[in-house]
């Protein structure tokens, strides 16, 4: 194996490298963090690197045809809305991604974020913080038992969800673009059945052109009235102009968001400050045990590209036939 191979990393979400450059240095390769994830920094990273690493900056046309020796694309983390994946095909350098290193952590913060809004543990906290102890103020409480879950996508992270869900004794039904139940007998339906009949909807589909923006005014209308919305997937399945009128309206009890469009979000906006919607800021897929997974499996297959193996979970396979 030759020496001197260069890694751009372009954005991280942890305080230090050093686990990435003891992985990396074991396969003779240098870490190069650009200062931040603007377009124009990382065409002027990547003109000279052997591989890209990202979390959430954005890799474009522009920056992969630069990278004229990339071998490969790794994503830190499970979406691709942030890669051009045709660009990368079309030049033949492998796309990757980690699909399954924070599972656990995702479905039980949305289970999280249900109970918080559902048993208004969130307003109740911030009221009290501020001397008032009033329990009459925050709207009607329901049993979790027989009210509905409805899940957008049935991919990994909402099958763990539809287990948590069931331990507590919620329903579950789901909808996605396969209608797959994966074996697990879930009911899938249709989208406008699993607006019309969910007490709760999260959402874990991806982000595409397809399902851009699908919560809206006329979706949410189309909700029971006093629903609780979730978003532990993308923010933008969203748009958050319409949850603020849902929430005005009383369409929507409650909200509960950790991924917003664009990120960080204008936390000066209303529907953010408001004591029925939670925010957290896209910290889901966050653990001590999630991390170094995410990091060590992705310099794994940065080595792998490198060495001139067929990295693991290429989302591009076509590009090896």
């Amino acid at each position: 194996m030759s020496s001197g191979y260069r890694i751009l990393l372009t954005d991280r979400s942890w305080p230090n490298l050093d686990l990435e450059r003891e992985i990396l240095s074991s396969g003779h390769a240098e870490l190069i963090e650009a200062p931040d994830g603007d377009e124009s920094t990382l065409i002027q990273f990547a003109s000279n690197v052997d591989a890209i690493a990202t979390c959430w900056a954005r890799v474009t046309q522009q920056v992969i045809e630069t990278s004229s020796q990339c071998r490969i694309i790794a994503r830190l983390g499970i979406g691709l809305d942030n890669i051009d994946l045709p660009t990368a095909t079309r030049l033949g350098i492998p796309v990757t991604n980690v699909p399954d290193y924070c599972i656990p952590e995702v479905a039980d913060h949305t289970m999280g974020l249900l109970l918080s809004l559902s048993r208004k543990i969130a307003q109740f906290h911030q009221e009290a913080k501020q001397g008032i102890y009033d329990l009459s103020g925050a709207g009607p409480m329901f049993r979790l038992q027989g009210r509905t879950l409805g899940l957008l996508g049935f991919g990994r992270i909402a099958r763990a969800v539809r287990e948590r869900a069931l331990s507590f004794g919620l329903p579950v039904i789901a909808h996605s673009t396969s209608n797959r139940d994966y074996e697990t007998c879930c009911e899938m339906v249709s989208f406008e059945e699993l607006l019309s009949r969910s007490d709760y909807l999260s959402l874990h589909a991806p982000h595409t052109n397809a399902s851009h923006q699908i919560i809206n005014t006329e979706t949410l209308s189309r909700m029971k009235p006093g629903s609780l919305l979730l978003n532990t997937s993308r923010g933008g399945l969203v748009d958050h102009s319409a949850l603020w009128q849902a929430i005005q309206s009383g369409q929507l009890a409650g909200v509960g968001l950790d991924v917003f469009d664009p990120e960080p979000p204008d936390l000066s906006q209303p529907l953010y400050r408001d004591v029925r919607v939670i925010v957290t800021p896209h910290a889901a897929f966050t653990s001590e045990e999630s991390l170094i997974d995410l990091r060590t499996r992705v310099c794994q297959q940065i080595l792998q590209a490198l060495q001139g193996e067929k990295p693991a979970n290429v989302v591009n396979p076509e590009i090896y036939e």
